[in-house]
């Protein structure tokens, strides 16, 4: 994380931590000298001084003192909440009226809600109930109203940092969908799942049409790896009596036509949702979504064997030649032949087995990851490997859990709580 990143408004170890109090708004009071101080110490008066301008563009003042007298006055905060989405629209290139623009950045409130709540329900339920949101600031779309928070006593300190989160948070779900205006995202997916049941899938089943069927598998007791699977039909699944270490998973699967004959394959296509990419952003510390959201549209397939997964790659190929567009491969990886997994990904395991590759045609460049029946059984059950266990780590190891839910805010070092949860997870993941 860069010091002059965007996220180091949100560090609580930092000069802009929020205080039990809020900000004392006279120049020369004791708590300004010791701010400055702190700010000069880390080096961060450049950072200070265009936070400190923006804010006063952004509210229409020349001081901080000017900030109190608009707290208690709300007919001139009402003008300046006009003025602010007005130069927010601007900004982010919103087009439409008034109300339009409103609309549009009220939504990137609740983006930013979306991002704590996503992991209040899932990587971070068991402790659902220390870092649940203040009412007010769930409540609050406002991004005037919510800047205005952080100079109001009235509010708990936890109130104000949260103010200040879901600002920050905000910020990056305008950027992303700024990126997604401009790269036209919703149209390139509409067009990807026109392509795929245009060209890839069998025209012998009717869009949308799926078998059902289910992979007994049988799984390592040390590491949960799976050592043998086959596949099974409805009524055989139905009659199945399993023993420990045993897993049924079910798989609706789609078809492709190769060399005469039809492959079945389960897919997942998927167009990755703002929260996430939110998330993504802070995982890697950046705040331009074009450097760190490249997989925005994305498929998983999963075929019986190996050789069906090169069969199914070449089928792609020349599906998009079909198309009138040439396809290109890159960033190919295949570890589904033992090879280590490399990858820069925080929280990933070099045991993790695919074929994964980026195909660029028809001017999308799409995420395309193919497992086998094995290497996705795997990829849902396996120590280390395990999706919802990756899920856990990537939170925690990149930093993004403390930073979001700091110790002197929600009294609980959520760092601590990694290996709880792994535990957890794994325990639900076995459970017969």
């Amino acid at each position: 994380m860069s010091d002059n990143s965007i996220y180091t408004l949100l560090d609580q170890a930092g000069p802009f931590a929020t205080g039990t109090h809020s900000p004392d708004l006279r120049s020369f009071s004791k708590m300004a000298r010791v701010f400055a101080a702190g700010v000069s110490a880390a080096e961060m008066a450049t950072k200070y001084r265009i936070v400190r301008n923006q804010l006063f563009e952004f509210l229409d003042v020349r001081s901080f003192a000017e900030i109190a007298t608009l707290i208690d006055n709300p007919v001139r905060r009402q003008e300046v909440n006009r003025r602010a989405y007005r130069l927010l629209g601007n900004m982010f290139g919103i087009e439409g009226s008034e109300r339009e623009v409103v609309i549009r950045v009220n939504g990137y409130s609740r983006t930013a809600d979306g991002v704590i709540n996503y992991l209040k329900a899932k990587v971070l339920a068991n402790y659902a109930s220390y870092i649940e949101m203040t009412n007010e600031i769930d409540s609050c779309k406002s991004p005037v109203d919510l800047l205005l928070i952080l100079f109001d006593d009235r509010y708990h300190k936890k109130a104000r940092f949260e103010a200040r989160r879901k600002l920050i948070l905000m910020a990056l779900a305008g950027s992303i969908d700024q990126r997604e205006r401009e790269t036209e995202v919703e149209a390139k997916f509409g067009q990807f799942l026109d392509f795929l049941n245009d060209y890839v899938w069998s025209k012998k089943a009717k869009i949308g049409e799926l078998d059902i069927v289910y992979l007994l598998s049988n799984h390592d007791p040390q590491t949960y790896a799976c050592t043998k699977v086959e596949v099974v039909g409805r009524e055989e699944a139905r009659a199945l009596k399993r023993t420990p270490n045993q897993k049924l998973t079910l798989l609706k699967r789609r078809r492709f036509q190769a060399n005469g004959h039809e492959l079945p394959i389960y897919v997942s296509v998927r167009k990755k949702q703002p929260e996430t990419k939110v998330l993504k952003l802070l995982r890697k510390g950046e705040e331009n979504p074009s450097v760190a959201v490249d997989d925005e549209l994305g498929l998983m397939g999963v075929v019986d064997t190996v050789a069906d997964v090169k069969i199914f790659q070449k089928h792609l190929t020349r599906s998009a030649t079909r198309a009138g567009s040439l396809m290109t491969l890159e960033e190919v990886t295949d570890t589904l032949s033992g090879d280590v997994y490399k990858s820069s990904s925080i929280g990933s395991s070099a045991k993790t087995q695919m074929f994964k590759f980026f195909a660029r045609m028809g001017g999308m460049r799409v995420e395309f990851i193919v497992h086998t029946n094995r290497s996705y059984l795997n990829y849902i059950y396996q120590r280390d490997v395990s999706h919802d266990e990756y899920e856990v780590k990537r939170i925690f190891d990149s930093g993004v859990a403390s930073l979001l839910f700091p110790e002197d805010i929600y009294e609980i070092d959520i760092a601590e709580k990694k290996d709880d949860l792994v535990r957890w997870f794994r325990k639900r993941i076995e459970e017969f």
